[in-house]
C-alpha cells in the first residue's frame, strides 16, 4: 500500500499550477509553428508570431502566459489501494496547493476567482476554491492533471442535447462561428459525446488533456491506414471547422483549430448529448503520477525547443499613435485591419470599472476620470514582480462590454477602445454614430505585450484589485483597427474572405 505524504501532494499542485503559468505544452508549440509555417493570412500569422514569441520569453522569464492565469481545475485517479497521510480532505489539499501557487511572490498569479457568484461575487484573493474531479480506479498510485482554464475560453462552452439522428459534425459547424474569437483561436477543441449532459461536458473537459497528434491522424489517413470512427470524426471536424476560415484571433485564415479531441460513453437511446469545449492560445495542462516516494518532479521543457520565431514591431508598415493628443478627426482616419503602434497615456477598465461608472452617471456623479479623447484598454493585469511596473497584461473580450459601451461613448468623451474579439452588432452601430474606433491586441500574448507597458499607475477605484481603473504609459503597444469608424468589422470581412480562399485550397494542405 503507497501513503501519499499531505506535504507531497500540497507541494506537487503548488509547483504544477507554476510549471503550466509560464510552460506551454511542447506538443502544443510544436502544432502552432505547423500552424505559423502554413498560414497565408498576413494578420494571422503575425497573431500566431506574437503568440509564439511571447510563449518563449514566458519560458525564459518564468512569467504567466496570460494575464488571465485561470481556473484551477484538477482531475484526480485514486488507486483504491492508495492511503493518505492527512488531517486535511482532498479538497482542502488541492486548494492549499492552488494558494501556495498563486501566491508565490517570485511569479505571483492573476487571482480570477469570485466568491457568491449570484451575490457580491467579492474576489476569494488566491484563486481557491479548485475544481476538482475524482475518479478511484485500481492500483496504489495516484495520477493528476492540472488545468488552468482561462475565462475567455470557457465562456465559449457549449453543450445540446441532438435527436440520435442528427449530425454531430453539423452541430459543431453552426456553432463555432457564434462562439467568435473570444477564445482566442488557435487553440483546440474538445467534444464530449454521450451519456449525460454533465458527463459529455466533463468528457469534453478532460480529452481537452490529450497531446495533440492530429498531423498523425492525417498521414494514418493519407496512408489509406484504417480509421476508428472517432478517429475518422475527428479528421473531418479539423478539416471542417479550419475551412471555416476564422482563423488565429479570428482576423481569417486558414487555422483556427490546432486538434480537435473527442471522447464518447454510452447514452440513452433516446439522447445524443453533444459538448463542446475549447481550449485558447494560452493551453496550460501538466500530468503526472505520485506513489508516495515524495512530491512530483517537473522537467523543465528546453528553451531550444522553441521556434526561432521573434515577433518585433513592424515601424514601417504600421502607423504611430500619439495618444496625448489623440482627436476625434484621427481616429475617424483609422481603417479597419490597419495596424497601429500606441505611444502615450492608456487608461485600462473591465466589467467591475464599467459598471460603476455606468451606475456614477446614473447618479449624476462626477467621475474619478476624465475620458475625453481617450483610448480605454480592457485589461485586468497580473500584479509585477522585481523591476516590473506591471505584470503579464494581455486584452481581455470586448463583447463582454457591449452592455456598457453606448453609454461610454455617448456621455463620457472617450473615443476608441482596445480588447480582443469581436463586438456585437449594436455596438458597431454606436462606434460607427460617435465616429469613434474598436482596436485589438492579441490574446495569448500577454507578457509581450506588458514589455510595451513602461509605467503603471491605479487612479480610480482601487478596491476592485485587478479590476481597477489604471493608467499606462505605453511606447509601440501594437494593435489592430478591427472596428473602424464607418463600422467596418475585420471579425466580418476576415473569415469571409478565407472562407471562400479555403474553398479553393486542398484539404490536404489546411
Amino acid at each position: 500500500m503507497k501513503v501519499i505524504q499531505e506535504q507531497d501532494f500540497v507541494n506537487s499542485i503548488a509547483d504544477a499550477f507554476q510549471y503550466i503559468s509560464y510552460f506551454h505544452p511542447p506538443d502544443y508549440i510544436r502544432a502552432l509553428e505547423e500552424a505559423w509555417h502554413r498560414e497565408d493570412g498576413s494578420a494571422a500569422k503575425d497573431a500566431i508570431a506574437q503568440i509564439l514569441t511571447n510563449s518563449r520569453m514566458c519560458a525564459e522569464g518564468r512569467r504567466p502566459i496570460c494575464q488571465d492565469t485561470g481556473i484551477a481545475v484538477v482531475f484526480l485517479k485514486i488507486g483504491m489501494d492508495v492511503r493518505w497521510e492527512t488531517e486535511l480532505s482532498i479538497q482542502e489539499m488541492v486548494d492549499a496547493g492552488v494558494r501556495q501557487a498563486y501566491l508565490d511572490p517570485e511569479n505571483k498569479l492573476r487571482a480570477s476567482i469570485v466568491l457568491e457568484p449570484t451575490g457580491n461575487r467579492k474576489n476569494s484573493g488566491d484563486n481557491t476554491p479548485a475544481i476538482v474531479h475524482y475518479e478511484m480506479v485500481k492500483g496504489d498510485k495516484l495520477e493528476v492533471i492540472c488545468a488552468a482554464k482561462g475565462g475567455g475560453s470557457e465562456n465559449k462552452a457549449r453543450m445540446a442535447m441532438l435527436n440520435p439522428s442528427d449530425s454531430i459534425v453539423d452541430w459543431v459547424l453552426r456553432t463555432m462561428p457564434t462562439l467568435g474569437a473570444g477564445w482566442c483561436p488557435p487553440g483546440i477543441l474538445g467534444i464530449g459525446v454521450g451519456g449525460t449532459p454533465e458527463k459529455a461536458m466533463l468528457m469534453a473537459k478532460e480529452v481537452l488533456m490529450k497531446p495533440v497528434n492530429i498531423q498523425s491522424l492525417k498521414a494514418k489517413a493519407a496512408k489509406s491506414l484504417p480509421l476508428t470512427n472517432l478517429e475518422k470524426l475527428r479528421l473531418e471536424l479539423y478539416h471542417k471547422v479550419n475551412a471555416l476560415g476564422i482563423g488565429a484571433q479570428g482576423l481569417g485564415g486558414v487555422t483556427t483549430v490546432l486538434d480537435v479531441k473527442v471522447a464518447e460513453y454510452p447514452t440513452h437511446a433516446a439522447s445524443l448529448p453533444v459538448a463542446l469545449i475549447p481550449n485558447c492560445a494560452a493551453t496550460r495542462h501538466i500530468h503526472f503520477h505520485l506513489d508516495g516516494t515524495g512530491p512530483a518532479q517537473l522537467e523543465p521543457p528546453r528553451v531550444g525547443d522553441w521556434p526561432q520565431v521573434t515577433w518585433t514591431p513592424d515601424t514601417e508598415a504600421a502607423k504611430r499613435v500619439d495618444l496625448n493628443s489623440l482627436t476625434r478627426e484621427e481616429v475617424a482616419s483609422w481603417r479597419a485591419g490597419q495596424v497601429l503602434l500606441l505611444n502615450g497615456r492608456l487608461l485600462t477598465g473591465r466589467d467591475a470599472a464599467h459598471r460603476r461608472i455606468e451606475q456614477m452617471l446614473e447618479r449624476g456623479e462626477k467621475l474619478p476620470v476624465d475620458f475625453t479623447n481617450r483610448v480605454i484598454y480592457y485589461v485586468g493585469p497580473v500584479d509585477p514582480v522585481g523591476d516590473e511596473v506591471v505584470g503579464p497584461a494581455g486584452p481581455t473580450t470586448g463583447t463582454r462590454m457591449d452592455k456598457f459601451t453606448h453609454t461610454m461613448l455617448e456621455c463620457t468623451g472617450l473615443v476608441a477602445m482596445v480588447g480582443k474579439a469581436e463586438r456585437g452588432a449594436m455596438t458597431i452601430e454606436s462606434i460607427r454614430k460617435n465616429r469613434s474606433a474598436y482596436l485589438i491586441a492579441v490574446g495569448g500574448a500577454a507578457y509581450l505585450v506588458s514589455k510595451a507597458i513602461r509605467s503603471a499607475r491605479v487612479i480610480a477605484f482601487e478596491d476592485l484589485g485587478m479590476e481597477a481603473i489604471h493608467e499606462f504609459e505605453v511606447c509601440d503597444m501594437p494593435v489592430t483597427v478591427a472596428v473602424d469608424s464607418k463600422g467596418t468589422n475585420v471579425h466580418e470581412s476576415g473569415p469571409r474572405e478565407w472562407k471562400k480562399r479555403i474553398g479553393q485550397i486542398p484539404v490536404s494542405i489546411i
